[in-house]
């Protein structure tokens, strides 16, 4: 599942990176991924939504096992 949910982050790391930004995987476990944004993204007050509407959106589209996002 490890392998899956880092090929999905790839298709959404294009749009963070054209705004200062990226993201980290920290862990997968029980279907809850963990992530760290870095750069712009790690400060940005739309980091919530960035997360929660885009990256967690995407990883369940491409990856069905994953139940919930997270940042740390």
């Amino acid at each position: 599942m490890r392998e899956k949910v880092k090929a999905a982050l790839e298709k959404v790391r294009p749009a963070l990176l054209a705004d200062g930004g990226d993201v980290q995987l920290i862990d997968v476990n029980d279907g809850v991924v963990t992530l760290k944004l870095t750069g712009a993204c790690s400060g940005c007050p739309m980091a919530t939504m960035t997360l929660k509407d885009g990256i967690e959106r995407v990883l369940k589209e491409q990856v069905p096992e994953v139940k919930e996002v997270v940042a740390v």
